[in-house]
This record gives C-alpha cells, structure tokens and sequence, in this order.
C-alpha cells in the first residue's frame, strides 16, 4: 500500500541549459514535504554537460 502524507516527488530542470545552445538537459528528481515547503523548489546541483554547477528549479 503506498505511503499518504506530504512528501511529493518533483523534477529539478537547469536554468542555463537552454540557454547554452547545447543538446539534451539536465534533471534530477527529488522529493519534498509540500507542508513545509509549498513554493517551487530553486537548488544548485551540477551540470554534466556544462560540467559546473548551476540553479534547478521545479518544472511541473
């Protein structure tokens, strides 16, 4: 039986990949609590294909 609460799962997309001109993205998936934090989620995860660091933000 699946778990009920607040926790959800969300896709980070990069914010500079578009921007590059470069193919493919770059998502992770994470979760967070929707209590805590209703907001969209901003974090800096690491870039393969730019090979640094940028901001993800949730993408619906």
């Amino acid at each position: 039986m699946a778990k009920k609460g607040n926790r959800v799962q969300v896709i980070l997309e990069c914010t500079e990949h578009k921007e590059s001109g470069k193919s493919g993205m770059s998502r992770y998936i994470t979760t967070k609590n929707r209590k805590n934090h209703p907001e969209r989620l901003e974090m800096r995860k690491y870039n393969p294909v730019l090979n640094k660091y940028t901001v993800h933000k949730e993408i619906k």
